[in-house]
């Protein structure tokens, strides 16, 4: 199991240093992107303030930066869900679900390989 996890690793690793969209991207965002992509694929997106609320991933304060930071890589986008214009909901973008893919598609390679 340690060399498969090891490979798994190695293979995400070549993954997102070939997507130009996670270069710039640090570990507290990507924990983020995971969180929201999570909640959106549960069917139940995160707002803004939910957000803001992981403490345990980082403070509020980092938290905004990221966010900024995933918008402006094309990673999330801010939606309005009904009639509601003052809540903010976070989704995974198309960027996101092609590395989502691509990580399940390596870790499919990775535990084929045992």
């Amino acid at each position: 199991m340690k060399s498969t996890y090891l490979r798994y690793l190695s293979l995400a690793k070549a993954v997102q240093e070939t997507d130009k969209h996670l270069t710039a991207v640090d570990e507290t965002a990507k924990r983020l992107l995971e969180v929201i992509a999570l909640s959106h694929a549960e069917n139940r997106p995160l707002t803004v303030s939910e957000a803001m609320a992981l403490e345990p991933i980082a403070s509020p304060g980092t938290i905004h930066r990221k966010l900024d930071l995933l918008r402006e890589m094309g990673l999330i986008d801010q939606i309005f869900q009904g009639d509601n214009r003052r809540t903010k909901y976070l989704v995974p973008t198309p960027v996101t679900d092609r590395y989502f893919d691509n990580l399940g598609r390596v870790l499919a390679q990775a535990t084929a390989q045992d």
